[in-house]
């Protein structure tokens, strides 16, 4: 169901990208696992993940657009940058 997945996550994109503190947003296919998904986001602060996404009526919009394809539920993890290199 990958090209169900990633039509549903190009509509489900434009919510978080409305919320506040969002920052930016990475998904990527697994090469050696095609049905396995990366999924990166950036937030200003973690409140503005925990609290203000997941508290919020567009958090309810995400579910039903994405949560049916997760099986099972994804892990989500928290991290603070420490170090990184740009070109």
């Amino acid at each position: 169901m990958t090209t169900e997945f990633e039509s549903a996550f190009g509509h489900a994109k434009q919510i978080v990208a409305g919320m506040p503190g969002f920052r930016s947003l990475s998904l990527s296919r697994c090469i050696e696992r095609p049905g396995a998904y990366l999924l990166l986001l950036e937030w200003d602060a973690l409140e503005d993940h925990t609290k203000g996404f997941r508290g919020s009526p567009e958090y309810q919009q995400w579910r039903r657009l994405l949560h049916h394809f997760y099986e099972p539920f994804p892990t989500v993890e928290h991290y603070e940058q420490v170090d990184a290199v740009r070109p």
